[in-house]
């Protein structure tokens, strides 16, 4: 047996050396708990505290109702519905892939889709609801209503919707919502406007996007910790938007759209006396409802690279040769510059030639002997060659500027086009190349550079029919509350007078009554039994045919190379209150393919004829407009609502 050892002093100072670790490590391990919790309550406490407080209290956003838009009649043009959205807050879920496959499920999309959604939405915005979905079916609410239970942070609300009450109707004056793209929202986020947010991208509802939206309203609601509602602590009612009453008269409006239908063109119909919009209509035209619900990428290809372009507004972003239609510019030229008198006769044997080329008349034989006004009734192209020549384009530019070609109507609709009017400099500028003698034939009888839209050539002609005002196009009499108040109204606008003697002025008049009345007009299928009207043909040629094609058949020329028809028309011709322009893309001859149309518009019009105005002449624009229903009430007729 071994005797013991003694205890080493060494032995007592490891024990100590442990005992002195284990307290170290315990003093440093308290001393970190306490700077983490001076860290969370001082340095951040203000920041979890909001986060808590947020965890119970949730901020919900009210959409303001858009405003309604009527027409001149108060018939409802445009309204709101209440619609279903789907939000979910990823803050009060345990496992969001997990709840983004069940919602895919009950709703049928993709969740690629749902999880896109949510990685899009903006950061820094805790327990602020993110919209998966909008415009739910009731099918889809059913379902999603059914598993609430197993969806914690999914909650469904209710917000107004647009609704365009017949598809496509002045589609392209109207317009359409869209939703906010991000960088939008830099400029209007002062505005109170949020990413999801709905505006205007097109026409009216562009255009008036500050009238129409109204304020958002809000409210304070507790929530438990799975998300769901207790009770509202506070609400803030969101405003509605004011409501617009348009100078379109729908009965018109119709009937515009219908004689067009199925084919790419645009007809305006226009009060010449105060600038008023009856009727708009733009051929192929498209659903405004389709542009709130949402496009699919091949129905926005579709859409897109159609080659009769639906999204254009024709009327006043087509640009085309106006044709026939500008003679009676060379007309007041020509006696303005003192190049003819009213009785000077010029013979046209169907062709007439410059230089080394034969330029030819629509009439194949030729119209003979012609003063000026026959020439106009006629539209004799040989009797407008020669006056081209006399004149040149620098003069027959300038008055086509004073007709108000080459510059904007200021129509309040968003891309409207400016046409051209070319000069010698212009195309020695553009292309290089001096201004060519055969090129003046060319414009006097509206072709060659020359291009115009057909809300210009209304304009033009409305300023012949009514006297020399040039009146700006009003799409929008008047705002209203929501109780039919008179808020802002409209007044006609005239923009400038028509710089021409009486005597021409009254010289053009009278030759566009003898195109319509006359036997011999060329748009004598346009009349209409005791109304008397003036007006104009045009036919634009697209491209040059070679001689031996001109007496092809329109049928067999291919659809992109046939011409453009045109007419325009005002009656009654004594005073003008309606004026009606059509333009048939690739139509043919204005006479057959564009004056029915033109005439069939004016039918309606004349079937029951408004006996009271509810928009101002440009005579009596200092008086105020009355509102709906008090439009209502002063004609004993009950207002639509």
């Amino acid at each position: 047996m071994s005797p013991l050892r003694p205890l080493s002093v060494s032995d007592g100072n490891g024990e100590r050396l442990r005992f002195q670790v284990a307290m170290y490590l315990v003093v440093v391990v308290f001393v970190g708990l306490l700077l983490r919790l001076w860290y969370l309550q001082l340095i951040h406490g203000e920041t979890y505290r909001s986060l808590s407080e947020h965890n119970r209290i949730r901020i919900e956003d009210i959409a303001p109702t858009r405003g309604i838009i009527y027409d001149r009649y108060g018939r409802i043009l445009v309204d709101n519905r209440p619609a279903f959205k789907l939000a979910i807050v990823p803050e009060d879920v345990s496992d969001l892939q997990q709840t983004l496959f069940h919602l895919s499920q009950i709703l049928g999309v993709d969740r690629g889709q749902l999880s896109e959604k949510i990685q899009g939405a903006p950061k820094g915005a805790p327990f602020r609801p993110i919209v998966l979905r909008r415009d739910m079916t009731r099918d889809q609410l059913a379902a999603v209503e059914s598993h609430r239970f197993h969806l914690p942070g999914v909650m469904v609300q209710i917000e107004p919707r647009r609704s365009y009450e017949r598809p496509s109707f002045a589609a392209h004056l109207i317009g359409y919502l869209g939703e906010i793209e991000e960088a939008q929202l830099k400029d209007r986020r002062p505005q109170g406007y949020k990413l999801g947010d709905y505006l205007g991208k097109y026409g009216v509802e562009m255009e008036w996007e500050g009238m129409l939206k109204g304020k958002r309203g809000g409210r304070q609601v507790e929530a438990d910790a799975m998300g769901r509602q207790l009770r509202i602590l506070r609400e803030v009612s969101s405003r509605p938007g004011r409501n617009l009453v348009l100078a379109l008269d729908a009965r018109l409006q119709h009937r515009a759209e219908a004689v067009l239908e199925g084919k790419a063109g645009a007809i305006i119909v226009l009060d010449p006396d105060n600038g008023d919009i009856l009727a708009m209509a733009s051929s192929p035209a498209f659903d405004q409802n389709q542009f709130v619900r949402g496009f699919s990428s091949s129905e926005w290809q579709a859409i897109v690279g159609d080659p009769l372009h639906p999204l254009e507004n024709k009327g006043i972003q087509g640009q085309y040769p106006p044709g026939s239609t500008f003679k009676p510019v060379v007309v007041a030229a020509a006696l303005e510059e003192g190049v003819v008198e009213p009785g000077t006769v010029l013979n046209c044997q169907g062709e007439y030639r410059l230089g080394n080329r034969t330029y030819r008349c629509w009439k194949k034989e030729g119209h003979g002997q012609l003063a000026l006004r026959e020439a106009l009734v006629q539209s004799c192209d040989v009797y407008f060659y020669q006056l081209g020549q006399m004149l040149g384009v620098d003069r027959m530019a300038s008055y086509a500027r004073l007709f108000g070609l080459d510059s904007r109507t200021q129509i309040r609709l968003n891309n409207e086009a400016r046409g051209l009017v070319p000069t010698s400099q212009w195309k020695l500028k553009r292309y290089s190349v001096p201004w060519q003698k055969g090129e003046d034939l060319n414009v006097a009888i509206g072709q060659g550079f020359l291009l115009a839209t057909p809300i210009q050539i209304g304009m033009l002609y409305g300023a012949i029919g009514n006297g020399g005002k040039f009146l700006r196009p009003r799409v929008v009499l008047r705002v209203e509350d929501t109780s039919g108040r008179l808020v802002h109204n409209v007044y006609p606008d005239m923009l400038r007078k028509l710089a021409l003697r009486p005597a021409t002025l009254s010289f053009l008049q009278e030759a566009l009554v003898g195109v319509i009345q006359e036997p011999y007009g060329t748009g004598r299928a346009a009349q209409l039994h005791g109304i008397k009207m003036a007006g104009k043909t045009g036919t634009a040629q697209v491209v040059r045919m070679a001689d031996d094609e001109e007496e092809q058949d329109a049928s067999e020329v291919p659809y992109e190379f046939r011409d453009h028809a045109w007419f325009v028309a005002y009656a009654p011709a004594e005073t003008p209150e309606i004026l009606v322009v059509v333009l048939v893309e690739h139509g043919g001859h204005g006479a057959s393919a564009a004056a029915p149309l033109a005439r069939q518009v004016m039918e309606e019009y004349f079937k029951s004829r408004p006996r009271v105005k509810t928009a101002q002449s440009s005579a009596d624009s200092d008086k105020p407009a009355l509102g709906i229903n008090q439009q209502a009430a002063a004609s004993g007729q009950q207002a639509v609502r």
